[in-house]
């Protein structure tokens, strides 16, 4: 238990913080698996807006301090590649070999 004023004082501090700090990440979890169940439906113009939305949200909490500017990015960068990696295959299925212009 603290027994100086101060560090009463940075006792409610510190549990203000945790509170903002546990909500902020909170807000990021439910973003990434919003952004995730889109991936699964494979709607890219959603997951590219919802992406770049999260991107906003993930930068802001580093700037915070709740989380470190490397987390942020490593996140940031492996949902960019989940991304990227779905619209290669749904570019994929677009061009078929029978309807290429080289071979007519």
């Amino acid at each position: 238990m603290a027994h100086s004023l101060s560090a009463k004082k940075r006792v409610r501090q510190n549990e203000k913080s945790r509170i903002i700090n546990r909500s902020r990440k909170r807000q990021i979890k439910t973003q990434v698996k919003r952004f995730e169940a889109t991936l699964e439906k494979a709607d890219v113009e959603t997951a590219s807006e919802q992406l770049r939305l999260l991107t906003k949200k993930l930068d802001k909490t580093a700037a915070t301090s709740t989380m470190h500017k490397k987390t942020a990015a490593r996140k940031k960068s492996r949902l960019a590649k989940k991304l990227n990696a779905l619209k290669v295959k749904r570019d994929q299925g677009m061009s078929s070999p029978s309807t290429s212009p080289e071979q007519a």
